[in-house]
């Protein structure tokens, strides 16, 4: 019994391990009779859940119908089978045909949620007298909505093929989707035409110049100044000039000067043997051959006018002194290169023929020893002009006094100079002089002023600019009982006191005030054309409304420059119209109390708050 009780629990203990033992035998044995691979830890992962590739792929496609709605419910079976070929195999024809019906049957429940969902049910209420066709119109639209969904497959609208969908494909005629070849051909041409490039118009920068040259343009331009700009408009296709005559050449040189298009070959359209003169304001582009080039052709020259000529050297001189022998009027300004010597050489040669010698803007050359060669030599000089010369000094200034037959002096020195210098100057020149121009002399004091009361009896053009010394009565006994005949150009500009910590001036005032402007005025307010106070602060605004008082008129006065007068203001403005009925310029810098000023007809206002808008243009009034 002991042992036929043990017999059932050995056999129980002893079933487990036989079971395992057997199913280990005939897993080995199935395992025999198959050929496999090595697999990898994810195949075995996948195996044991009981996941396979078929399953997975079917679920995305589940998964992106759902999300995209891609396809139409219209689609037939072999648009389902064709986009299907490209992922599957033959031997999963029959599941594709399965995944399209699903697909279908996803759309149709698709659509049938869209009706029931609330943003259509808001869409609809906003439509007025809203039908089944308007719950349909919303439907489309909320289903091409859920076509423009990025990453997923489309169909072009117009040539039907295949294409993923981003965030830039286009909407076509119909409310389809357009590929990327469609889409960029819709959009060349939904361009618009480019316009047509018209000619070239007057806009703020040019109407700006033309008031800064003080040109208020009133309706079109003479067909003479348009023809003109015309021909600087297209220099570079223009071979030659022809016979245009001497005025239409200096306003062509003036025009293309201004823009700086001077060059070696707009030169030679200037450049005819039977002139005898030529102006070129700009010839910074020229090179030195370019200047003997200039001499060499045109032999016949008595006026040679070249300014910015920097590369004219010693070279170019001496080629006009051998070529040009009738040379008479000459303006030569920066002509740094030139060497002392070489000026020499050109006043030995050609100064006892000079009738008119301009030099300007030297600061390396022209010295006290060659002014004075000059002066020796050039004995029928009539108009003599020295500006921005350096290296000029009381030398200088003691030869030109020697010069008697001068009618126009023009000075204008760097170096501080001695008063007494500028007196001799005035003193000998005087009775003779039509013209005095005198800027930079600070030294100059009242007993210049009285030496032109008392010496000069011919001008017609003042000008004592840039000192810090006159005072205003030097000015009003300047031109009072002065018996020189009335002036037709005065420039009294930034004479003045430049004390900055007393703004108000001393009590006797310096520079031109109140009572020297009133004694000008009354002087040759009657011939003045133009008339330069500028920087003259010391005006008081009593002094103003005397001279421009309703009874005074002054019918020759055609550009006045009044800036930084702080005192000048609408109503003053208003005044100097009335009483300059042929006023051209008035320039305003720095007045800023001239703000809404109403503009005659044909003036040009220069500065002032609002000098950036178009001139208002009123009557002829």
């Amino acid at each position: 019994m002991v042992e036929h009780d043990e017999a059932p629990g050995t056999f129980a203990k002893a079933v487990p391990s036989q079971i395992s033992a057997s199913k280990n035998m005939a897993s080995r044995r199935h395992a025999g009779n198959s050929i496999g691979g090595p697999r990898s830890a994810l195949t075995d992962f996948l195996a044991s859940n009981n996941i396979s590739a078929a399953q997975i792929r079917q679920d995305y496609q589940m998964r992106l119908q759902r999300a995209t709605h891609q396809d139409e419910p219209t689609e037939t079976q072999n648009e389902i089978e064709n986009s299907n070929d490209d992922d599957d195999n033959d031997d999963d024809s029959v599941e594709v045909q399965e995944q399209g019906r699903k697909r279908k049957r996803r759309r149709a429940a698709a659509l049938s949620k869209i009706k029931q969902n609330k943003e259509a049910a808001r869409r609809k209420s906003r439509c007025i007298g809203g039908n089944d066709e308007d719950n349909d119109t919303i439907v489309k639209q909320m289903n091409n909505e859920l076509q423009r969904i990025p990453d997923h497959i489309e169909n072009c609208e117009i040539c039907g093929k295949r294409f993923t969908v981003t965030a830039y494909s286009r909407t076509g005629p119909n409310g389809g989707l357009l590929c990327p070849k469609c889409s960029k051909d819709m959009a060349n041409k939904e361009k618009k035409p480019t316009a047509k490039r018209r000619g070239p118009k007057s806009g703020r920068r040019q109407n700006q110049s033309n008031l800064l040259d003080g040109v208020a343009l009133q309706g079109a331009s003479s067909l003479v100044e348009m023809c003109t700009k015309k021909v600087a408009d297209n220099i570079q296709n223009i071979e030659e000039f022809g016979d245009l005559p001497r005025q239409l050449l200096h306003r062509l040189s003036q025009i293309l000067s201004k823009r700086r298009i001077i060059t070696p070959r707009t030169l030679n359209l200037f450049l005819r043997p039977d002139l005898d003169s030529i102006d070129i304001y700009d010839c910074a582009k020229l090179e030195t051959d370019d200047f003997q080039k200039i001499f060499m052709l045109m032999p016949l020259l008595t006026n040679v006018n070249l300014r910015f000529a920097g590369q004219m050297k010693d070279d170019s001189l001496k080629c006009m002194i051998s070529h040009n022998i009738q040379i008479k009027n000459l303006c030569l300004d920066a002509v740094n290169l030139v060497s002392d010597p070489c000026w020499r050489l050109l006043f030995q040669k050609v100064g006892s023929r000079l009738e008119s010698l301009k030099l300007s803007n030297l600061d390396s050359s022209l010295d006290d020893e060659t002014v004075d060669e000059m002066c020796r030599c050039c004995t029928a000089l009539r108009r003599l002009k020295l500006k921005e010369c350096w290296r000029t000094g009381d030398a200088s200034l003691r030869a030109i006094s020697t010069l008697t037959a001068l009618e126009h002096l023009s000075l204008g020195f760097v170096q501080e100079t001695n008063a007494d210098a500028l007196l001799g100057v005035v003193s000998r020149l005087g009775p003779n002089l039509r013209t005095l121009s005198l800027e930079g002399f600070p030294d100059a004091d009242d007993r210049l002023l009285s030496t032109i009361h008392d010496q000069c009896r011919l001008l017609c053009k003042l000008r004592l600019s840039d000192n810090t010394v006159f005072t205003d009565k030097g000015f009003v006994s300047l031109f009072k009982d002065w018996h020189n005949l009335p002036l037709r150009s005065v420039d009294l500009s930034s004479t003045r006191d430049v004390d900055y910590s007393n703004p108000d001036g001393p009590s006797d005032p310096t520079g031109l005030a109140s009572e020297g402007f009133i004694a000008l005025m009354k002087h040759s307010g009657s011939t003045i054309q133009s008339l330069n106070i500028a920087s003259c602060r010391h005006i008081s605004r009593a002094a103003f409304e005397a001279v421009f008082s309703e009874d005074r008129t002054y019918p020759n006065l055609k550009e006045l420059d009044v800036s930084f007068n702080t005192v000048m203001d609408d109503y003053l403005a208003n005044r100097i119209f009335r009483c300059c009925p042929s006023l051209k310029k008035l320039i305003t810098f720095a007045c800023f109390n001239v703000r809404d000023v109403r503009v005659p007809r044909g003036l040009a206002l220069i500065g002032g708050l609002k000098a950036q808008d178009s001139i208002i243009v009123e009557g002829d009034s």
